[in-house]
């Protein structure tokens, strides 16, 4: 199931061009603080799953609710919060 999300928390990410052009934003809309630069949109989408990745388990580890994405969301596995914390 996180793959799913992160697949499409990916597609609904949102890229720019920064600093004349030279490297890449990108933002997911609906989660709050997250966001990746690099200098090929390659390495901006590569930083950005990572930074999905970390953000969606702190919020499971914190017991915050994941926003729902396409239909899909990560609920907490009291075990896994376990295993984090």
């Amino acid at each position: 199931m996180f793959l799913k999300y992160l697949e499409a928390a990916l597609h609904k990410a949102h890229y720019d061009f920064v600093e004349d052009g030279r490297r890449f934003f990108a933002s997911v809309p609906g989660l709050k603080g997250v966001w990746a630069e690099g200098e090929t949109i390659e390495e901006c989408r590569e930083t950005l799953a990572e930074v999905i990745e970390d953000w969606v388990w702190a919020h499971v580890r914190d017991g915050v609710p994941v926003p729902e994405i396409d239909g899909l969301t990560v609920a907490p596995n009291p075990k896994t919060v376990a295993e984090l914390t």
